[in-house]
């Protein structure tokens, strides 16, 4: 057994003992474990990752510069015939509708329309029999292979936009879906009305989730940072003047602990973390909510503390002295009138540890000097 092993040998009972902090016990939630399947708990690590700090926006969805065309009639005359409905794929030069012409004949000419590009039809404004004419829409052409994704920026915020930032993209319509796409380009007016300016992605559709006209939630990533201790933003309760999360206990089963927390920036996701927990602090993001409401639990802290570190403890979590084991248990225990009024349990392990460690130290200075002198 090394050095490196045995301190965790004594450490690791120390930590156990620091489990019992008052304060700590006393911001603690210890649940039944169906409570804890009731209300479906999700957790999180704490980790220093790369924190991206973004600007937020609203806009929608366009169909793409470029990637829309009409289909109309270059003579006046009533439609003959339709080819094509609403959402039907369409390549170019696809014949869509027959017009017949106005000018005399048996049967009266007939000329073909063709759509101008490949794509969806979106729209179809003709009739067999409808009298038409040059100036009149009869059907739209999209291709939505890629659509344009705009976002409206506020002007306070659109300095800090270059081309090629990335963004994370989310609609209301497909909550579940994340799109990625990078900055394309940027307004060169601003909305006087609405105090804004364009940011457009160019965002793939191949399975045409992403339909024009659809309300869009925008994240711009503006900057970076390297080893942020950070957190999902569902962890966080409280308001604005405290704010705290619940963290896995890491001694008791099914215990949370309510910590205070002071956090920094934020982004769509995640939040910094300025104070209040280490890396591999495990957080509550889903239920945390209901855990503020459940008080101490539904199982006490005697019962957890025993049945984690295997002898009794008070109802606050304390351990519990010789004379309380014994009157417990009945019997009358042994007492040390001589100056050992205050010697318990916890007072005889920190003075063991204290030992084990001392006698570890002077072990390791041997073997080191005995390296040496071989």
């Amino acid at each position: 057994m090394n050095f490196k092993t045995c301190f965790w040998l004594v450490l690791l009972p120390l930590l156990s003992v620091a489990a019992a902090d008052p304060e700590r016990l006393g911001n603690t939630v210890i649940l039944e474990e169906s409570a804890v399947a009731n209300l479906q708990l999700q957790f999180a690590e704490a980790e220093e990752t790369l924190f991206e700090e973004t600007i937020f926006a609203l806009g929608h969805i366009e169909v793409l510069p470029g990637k829309k065309a009409i289909v109309s009639s270059r003579i006046l005359g009533r439609a003959f015939s339709v080819l094509a409905i609403p959402h039907q794929a369409v390549d170019e030069g696809d014949e869509v509708a027959w017009v017949e012409s106005r000018q005399p004949g048996d049967p009266p000419p007939t000329v073909a329309l063709t759509s101008p590009i490949t794509g969806t039809v979106a729209k179809v404004d003709i009739a067999v029999g409808q009298p038409i004419s040059p100036d009149q829409v009869l059907m739209e052409i999209v291709d939505l292979e890629t659509v344009e994704a705009a976002a409206q920026v506020p002007q306070h915020l659109a300095g800090r936009l270059q081309l090629g930032q990335p963004a994370h993209i989310r609609l209301s319509a497909l909550p579940d879906k994340v799109f990625e796409a990078k900055l394309a380009h940027i307004g060169t007016l601003a909305d006087e009305a609405t105090g804004t300016v364009e940011a457009a992605f160019h965002v793939p559709n191949p399975d045409g989730l992403l339909r024009p006209g659809l309300k869009a939630e925008f994240s711009i990533v503006v900057s970076t940072r390297e080893n942020v201790l950070s957190i999902p933003r569902t962890a966080i309760q409280g308001d604005a003047a405290e704010r705290f999360v619940y963290i896995k206990d890491y001694d008791l089963k099914n215990a949370f602990v309510k910590t205070n927390v002071v956090l920094g920036a934020q982004n769509d996701q995640f939040v910094e973390v300025l104070s209040g927990l280490f890396p591999g602090d495990e957080v509550v993001v889903r239920g945390a909510y209901a855990l503020a409401f459940a008080g101490k639990g539904s199982v006490s802290l005697k019962v957890a503390m025993d049945a984690a570190h295997g002898h009794p403890h008070n109802e606050d979590g304390t351990e519990m002295s010789k004379e309380q084991i014994a009157a417990a248990q009945g019997g009358h225990g042994d007492h040390d009138h001589e100056g050992g009024a205050g010697w318990n349990m916890l007072t005889t392990f920190f003075a063991a540890s204290t030992g084990l460690l001392f006698l570890l130290l002077v072990v390791t200075l041997l073997m080191t000097r005995k390296r040496a002198a071989a």
